[in-house]
């Protein structure tokens, strides 16, 4: 790397200098309209190339669309202009730009707009592109909107500026690290499991053909995220099965200021098996062209993956607030310069006889015109103006409709050939894994569009047989196994609801979650917020959580960490104990995924397969199943009639306090126990009125005393202004060692006796 030009003891100074004199959008501007002026005018005699013509006579790239994709490509420049622009003005918020990257623009020539895509942040010239092709999106105000943050942006209103469209199939995105490429992949498996397995009433009419593309960049591939895709994408087409999914690297050699080693993607993705990898150069117009229509025919065809690295350059510097020479000097800025794609292009077309030397130049400041016309349009636009605005689309639906809906069955014809004849509800009393089981069954006869899917979900029927059964009387389509891979878990089911479908996915253990939780956080929860409700993740995840569990377990089998599922906005998460509770909860959330919410439902494995509640034989932890019950969302459920004290519980906690509450009504202390149910939204209004029936109330949370439950419950309380005693017994904040160690650091019956008393005795 050439040395900077400036010595580290006069950093300071020098480095202000610089940037005070130096503009790289006015260079790069500058830098390409001198190139242009400096190429050879195009003989006057000769005549020009028909729009039909092969541009220079060679390859599949016409004439015609090569224009297309040159004013594509100058527009997407001007418009990162224009963010700039924006943002010196103090009206604009985002200038993470595409300059340098505009070859993409060829990608989506080769595809269809009917080709869902996932775009990375400097995609820019494929929406262009994309918005050409389609015709009936004006992407240069749809994009400016976007940077100014307008409530009228059509896609995410304001909330963020995405590359976004439902008309474009464009599923909007924001600054990711590879994060949408498990979607991605999900929504190509989905594509294909289409031709067998019948698709909501809603669902996007995507051809037969289509193929999925997910765009990234050089450092991007390095991430957990990318690397998890490309070998889960792999792994699947290994198998037989059709994965039509184009990857599409655009390599600048930058991870912002951290140069990717040279000739790294190219080793890392170029030498898989399975993998069809070309490479192209993204400033040479024409070979991104041809490369990338190969590509494309090869996964629509082929129905196999495939890999474009498109080597680009970075124009601009990583954003607005990049100061690019405090990390590379002036000659390697005038280097990248040399090579834009849109000089490159000009050069082409000129050639090629497509434009004269003044065409391009005028094409160039006449679309410059136009977009900042509409940059000063927008400028005035207004933004989100409240709180309400702003998280309107968090949860979408209506809790008083999911209950009617939960309430449904299927047709009796239905239920018989998927259940058999023998119906759950004739079965007698059944376990809480009992009752997920028949539930399920129930949703598969409901619902055609209803997938069941994760590791070891399928003939085994799950680590603890709830999903026993259910593939085979639904077949493999609909209740599938997974590879080992929680972001392909997620992916998978993010994907199938693009798709139109009703994924309910498992997860093993709790703790397996953490290492994909930004699944659920960064993309599930966020793509109706990001999109006002147009896209949607209709998602219930199902996770065999909590600790409890004797013979068996450690840290990762006996997780009790919920805090980091709490805090993620607009995120529902049912915990049910009792087996009639928690098979009318899963419905219920059925219900409400079906209008895009999304829903964790916690299921306590050591209650799995409890029978009894007080002693041995007493069968009070079986249920009656009632194919017909709803649980409302944010509700709870009061056990008892007692008023000396309030027990507020859930999952083993639920079952802990009903034992010690008839252990306390034996000392003449009468209990009432309030099983929350849901972990969010906290059942608040139920919480408040009786604890202020009672004026005692005492917190039973098995999870941890930092980010468990309990500190939520008594701030709501506190928040209400409820003035009456209360106090909380928790587990410690220590991970779950293995064997008899564990109880030192789980609540248990005796110290909520303890706690019980002493609240009692306050007075």
């Amino acid at each position: 790397m050439p040395a900077q030009t400036f010595s580290l003891a006069s950093w300071g100074r020098s480095i202000g200098i610089r940037v005070n004199t130096f503009d790289p959008q006015r260079s790069a501007d500058d830098a390409f309209i001198a190139a242009v002026r400096a190429l050879p005018a195009a003989a006057a005699e000769t005549a020009p190339a028909s729009a039909t013509s092969l541009l220079g006579g060679a390859g599949t790239l016409t004439v015609g669309e090569a224009r297309k994709l040159f004013e594509a490509q100058v527009t997407s420049r001007h418009l990162d202009f224009a963010a700039r622009s924006l943002r010196a003005e103090g009206v604009g918020y985002y200038t993470i730009g595409s300059a340098g990257h505009e070859g993409n623009a060829a990608v989506a020539a080769a595809l269809r707009p009917t080709d869902p895509a996932l775009l990375h942040y400097r995609s820019g010239a494929f929406f262009v592109a994309r918005a050409q092709q389609h015709g009936g999106v004006d992407a240069v105000r749809d994009v400016l909107l976007g940077v100014v943050a307008a409530r009228d942006e059509p896609m995410a209103g304001g909330r963020h500026k995405v590359f976004g469209s439902r008309p474009l199939n464009i599923v909007p995105q924001t600054s990711t690290i590879a994060s949408h490429l498990p979607r991605a992949l999900g929504l190509a498996l989905a594509l294909e499991r289409r031709r067998r397995v019948p698709v909501g009433p809603d669902a996007a009419p995507y051809p037969d053909d289509a193929i999925v593309v997910c765009t990234f960049g050089d450092a991007s591939a390095n991430h957990s995220t990318a690397a998890g895709t490309v070998n889960a994408a792999l792994h699947t087409s290994h198998q037989g099965l059709p994965v039509p999914l184009l990857f599409v690297c655009e390599d600048n050699g930058l991870g912002i200021s951290v140069p990717t080693p040279a000739g790294w993607i190219a080793k890392a993705f170029g030498e898989r098996p399975g993998l069809h990898y070309v490479a192209a150069d993204g400033c040479d117009l024409r070979d991104a062209y041809e490369t990338a229509t190969e590509a494309v025919h090869y996964v629509r065809t082929r129905r196999r993956p495939a890999f474009i690295h498109l080597s680009t350059v970075r124009l601009l510097g990583h954003a607005g607030s990049d100061i690019e020479l405090a990390y590379r000097s002036a000659r390697q800025i005038r280097e990248t310069e040399a090579r834009d794609p849109l000089i490159q292009s000009a050069r082409l077309l000129i050639e090629g006889r497509a434009m004269t030397r003044d065409e391009v130049l005028r094409a160039y400041e006449r679309i410059r015109r136009q977009v900042d016309d509409t940059a000063h349009d927008v400028a005035t636009r207004r933004g989100l103006g409240s709180a309400a605005e702003v998280m309107a689309p968090i949860t979408p639906g209506d809790p008083a409709e999911w209950s009617v809906d939960a309430a449904a069955l299927a047709p009796a014809q239905q239920r018989t050939a998927l259940l058999g004849e023998t119906l759950p509800e004739d079965r007698g009393p059944l376990t809480l894994a009992e009752s997920l089981n028949a539930a399920l069954g129930d949703l598969l006869a409901r619902y055609p569009e209803l997938l069941i899917f994760g590791e070891d979900v399928g003939k085994k029927g799950g680590v603890y047989g709830v999903t026993r059964g259910l593939q085979k009387k639904a077949g493999v389509a609909r209740v599938f196994d997974s590879l080992l891979d929680e972001q392909s878990i997620l992916g998978v089911a993010l994907g199938a609801g693009l798709a139109g479908y009703l994924p309910v996915p498992e997860i093993q253990y709790l703790a397996y979650l953490h290492n994909a939780i930004d699944q659920l956080r960064g993309e599930a929860s966020s793509l109706s917020f990001f999109s006002e409700g147009a896209y949607q993740n209709p998602l219930v995840l199902r996770i065999a959580g909590y600790a409890y569990q004797k013979g068996f377990g450690g840290h990762f089998h006996n997780d009790n960490a919920v805090a980091s599922l709490r805090d993620i906005p607009g995120l529902i998460i049912a915990s049910p104990a009792l087996p009639d509770d928690a098979a009318a909860m899963l419905r219920t959330s059925v219900a409400a995924a079906k209008t895009g919410a999304v829903v964790v439902f916690l299921e306590p494995i050591a209650l799995y397969h409890t029978r009894d509640l007080h002693e041995a034989g007493d069968r009070g932890w079986l249920a009656a199943y009632d194919p017909r019950s709803s649980a409302p969302v944010g509700r709870a459920r009061v056990h008892g009639e007692g008023h000396d004290v309030l027990l507020v519980s859930f999952a083993n906690g639920l079952r802990m306090s009903l034992r010690a509450a008839r252990r306390l009504e034996k000392e003449g202390i009468t209990t009432r126990v309030l099983d929350l149910r849901w972990l969010a939204p906290l059942p608040m209004d139920d919480i408040v009125r009786e604890a202020r029936a009672i004026g005692r109330v005492l917190v039973v949370d098995e999870t941890r005393k930092s980010g468990g439950i309990a500190e939520a419950v008594i701030t709501g309380l506190v928040d209400a202004g409820y003035d009456g005693a209360m106090a909380r017994v928790t587990s410690l904040d220590s991970f779950i060692p293995l064997g008899p160690a564990a109880d030192h650091v789980l609540l248990n019956e005796d110290q909520v006796l303890v706690a019980a008393r002493e609240l009692v005795q306050r007075g």
